[in-house]
Formats: structure tokens, sequence, C-alpha cells
């Protein structure tokens, strides 16, 4: 038992290990006081071995999550101490709730029997984002409930997810054999996945949040066709997101804003460019080691802490440090489609699937909008950008991975 319990606990030790050396570096009376670390680090332990005692998981999961938070921790605490002062908070609140919704998680597969519910509970809070909805950067986002301000596009990412993964498992042999061309089983069967996705698509767009969009849309690809392997669904699917896109950009000029920057940000270097402009030297200062720690100028970058922080990362740590977190992510993506695999049934294969796919898609727009490959979005770097609502909601989407990667325990012989 002792063996287990180390064996358990040696990756978050390591990581633990790994985020007091990092936050030793931080700015003075930014980081803390004390026991808020002490604490946190309890909470970390008792993520870890919050679990069934006959079953082993992937435990390097939860410990590469807080080695991203503690990174996101440090560069927050670089860029703002009154933001890293709160992100703590966040990441208390986020390791607390793992602990408390463990137990449901262990029995996530009863969440395929709710799937029309998480339909539901999407287009619930699209509706509060409608109604009590705050505008900022010419998307509608925000939810503010006293001083706790929310995001409810992290929660719907997940939602959206759970609905996909339960109904195609039971849709899915159905769907593979349907012939392209036979109207009638295709509406059967495609036309709730598409009404479930399609409407949440739909507000999206009205909502001009085109990040997540975007995101939702790739998900929704990569579900459809390792459930299915058909190609023309997931070409039907594009077109439809394309045809929405050219309307947004055609009637939204924060989208067209967002487009002419990043075609040439030069173009307004001290107007609508000047975000991106100050992005791209703060990566060239950088280079191939970065200028150290603290010893860089990313604060020139507005907003840095929640749309740039991999800008800023990237800066101070150089291209060899903004590759390792790439790599960090990497494994934790990986390690999550090996957990789908390594599981019996259709159901959990594409709940894990989906849910690495969020993850790693979400990595890519970011990723890919600040070095200017795509068009910046309005979604974070997960774990790392400032932010209680990405926090909560990528810890929650690990939490539930690593309860799924769950297997029985050999007994030594």
């Amino acid at each position: 038992m002792i063996a287990l319990t180390f064996r358990r606990l040696a990756p978050m030790i390591g990581a633990l290990a790994i985020a007091a050396l990092i936050l030793h570096f931080a700015p003075p009376r930014a980081i803390g006081p004390p026991w808020m670390l002490i604490l946190l680090g309890a909470l970390a332990i008792v993520w870890v071995l919050w679990q069934p005692p006959t079953m082993v998981r992937d435990d390097f999961l939860p410990a590469l999550a807080v080695v991203l938070a503690t990174l996101g921790l440090a560069m927050v605490a670089r860029l703002s101490p009154a933001l890293a002062q709160r992100q703590q908070l966040w990441i208390l609140v986020s390791l607390a709730l793992a602990i408390a919704v463990a137990p449901v998680f262990s029995q996530f597969r009863r969440f395929a029997a709710y799937k029309y519910l998480w339909v539901v509970a999407s287009l619930a809070l699209f509706a509060l984002l409608l109604v009590l909805g705050e505008e900022v950067n010419g998307a509608r986002l925000w939810i503010r409930l006293g001083p706790i301000q929310y995001e409810p596009i992290e929660l719907i990412k997940l939602f959206i997810v759970l609905f996909l993964a339960a109904y195609l498992a039971e849709t899915a042999d159905v769907i593979a054999k349907a012939r392209p061309w036979s109207l009638r089983a295709n509406v059967k069967y495609l036309g709730p996945l598409f009404i479930g996705w399609g409407a949440s698509m739909a507000i999206l767009v009205v909502q001009r949040d085109l990040g997540m969009a975007t995101l939702l849309l790739a998900t929704f690809a990569t579900l459809l066709f390792v459930a299915t392997r058909r190609i023309d669904i997931v070409l039907f699917g594009a077109l439809l997101f394309a045809l929405g896109a050219f309307w947004a950009v055609h009637h939204y000029p924060y989208v067209q804003t967002r487009i002419a920057v990043w075609r040439n940000p030069f173009a307004d270097p001290f107007g609508g460019g000047y975000q991106s402009s100050q992005a791209y030297y703060s990566l060239a200062a950088g280079g191939l080691v970065g200028s150290g720690y603290r010893l860089g100028h990313p604060e020139f970058i507005p907003d840095v802490a929640t749309d740039y922080v991999y800008a800023a990362f990237s800066e101070e740590f150089g291209l060899i440090g903004a590759l390792i977190v790439l790599a960090i992510f990497l494994d934790v993506v990986r390690r999550m489609f090996v957990t789908g695999l390594e599981q019996p049934d259709l159901y959990t294969k594409l709940l894990a699937a989906g849910l690495g796919a969020t993850l790693g898609f979400q990595v890519v727009i970011i990723v890919a909008g600040v070095i200017g490959l795509l068009p910046l979005t309005g979604i974070t770097l997960p774990f790392m950008s400032y932010g209680g609502s990405s926090l909560v909601a990528n810890f929650l989407l690990v939490a539930l991975v690593w309860a799924m990667s769950a297997r029985p325990r050999r007994s030594s012989p």
C-alpha cells in the first residue's frame, strides 16, 4: 500500500517541486502568502490521492496540469501582481472543484444517459449571455455576478463534447453505414446531431465569438470522423461553417478588423495593429534562449496576460522555452487519446478523443494566432492565460479524463 501511494504521489511531488522552483523567482509579494502556496500544494496532493484504492490512473495528467498552471501563474505574476493574486485564488477554486467532483467523475459513463440535458444546459447558458452578457472587444462573452466575472463558453465547450460523445456512441454504426445520397437515413440520424451542434454554432456566430466557434467545429469534425469515418459529413459541416464565417466577416466590423490586422499588422502600428505588432517584437526579442525571466518587456503588449501570455513567455524563455511548453501540451493531449484507446466501450473512447481534441485545438488556435499563422481570436491558452473561467474548465477537463483513465490494479505476486 505504501508503494502504491508513493507511485501515485511521485508525479505530483515532482510537479510541486518544479512549481516551488519556478515561483521562487517570481517578483516579491506577487505570489503568496506562504500559507496559500502550502494550501495549494496540499490540495494538489489530496486531488491525486482521492481515487479508488483498487484502481490505477494516469497520474501524470494532473501533475502536468499543475506544471502548466504554475508556468502561467509565474508569467502573470511577472506581468501584474494584482492579477496573480486573483489567479492563485482561481487555481485554489479549480483544485477544490476537482476534488469535490471526483466521486461524480468516477461514474462518468452515467453522463451518457443525460445527453440532451447537456444541449439544454448549453442553450440556457447562451440565453443568459444574451440577457446578462457584457460585450468585450466586440464579442459578448462575459456574465458578471457581483465581483465575479465568468465566461460560460468555457463550460459550454465541455457540455457539447459530452453530448456529441453520447449521441455518436449510440448512432455511429448506422451513420457510418448510411449511404451519402440517402436523404432519409442521414436526416433521421444526423438531424439531432446538427440541431444540437448547429444551434450552438449559430449562437456563437451571433455572439461574434468565432474563436470558440472554430474550436467547436474542429472538435465536432474530429469526433464525427473518429466515430463514423465519413469524410463527406465532415466536409459538409466545414462548408456550413465556412458560409457562416463568410457572412460574419462581411457583417461584423470586429471580425473584419481582426482579419485586417492579421494580414498586415504594421499597416496601422499605433492603432488596430498595435497589439499584434508589439507581440511580434516580443517574439523576435526572445530569440533562441530568451531574455531571461523578468528581464524582457512584454508589458508593452496590451492585454498580454489574457491574449498574449505565450508571446510574453517566448520573449523571456526563447524559442526553446516555447517549444517545451508545446511539448507539455502535446504530452497531455497524447495521454488523453491513449486513455480513450485503452477503454473497451465506444462512449469512453469518443469522450476522451473529444476532450483531448478540445484541449489540443484550443492550444493550436491561440498559439497560431499569436505567431501570425491565423487571425487572433478571443480564446485563452489553457492553464497559462489569466482567467478563472478557463482555469476551472480546463482543470475539470483534466480531472474527467484522469478519472476515465482508471483501470483495475494488478495484484502483487
